[in-house]
């Protein structure tokens, strides 16, 4: 995924759906960043899909419980335009991390 291709908006976060919503709630619930989630979802959106991952981590030293979390999406393109893909927030789970 280039420069270019990210912003022709062929990479979407769900916003002002409930699945959004509840993935912001969720990651405030974890994250002990001092950084909003606002400015890290551009990041966040280029990160899955260069890495071919539908998830993607808030690593132990960043929460506020010293686990992993992992922040999973589901992919869909849309029908309008199949080279748009949309990410749309599922759940979170934890990997309780090794003392």
């Amino acid at each position: 995924m280039n420069q270019l291709e990210f912003q022709s908006n062929h990479l979407q976060m769900d916003y002002y759906s409930d699945s959004y919503q509840d993935f912001e709630r969720d990651f405030y619930r974890y994250s002990n960043m001092n950084i909003p989630l606002t400015f890290l979802t551009d990041d966040i959106l280029k990160t899955m899909p260069t890495s071919r991952k539908n998830y993607f981590i808030l690593n132990k030293e960043k929460s506020k419980d010293n686990r992993d979390h992992f922040f999973i999406f589901e992919v869909s393109t849309i029908d309008e335009n199949p080279l748009i893909y949309r990410y749309s927030y599922k759940n979170t789970t934890t990997y309780l991390a090794q003392k």
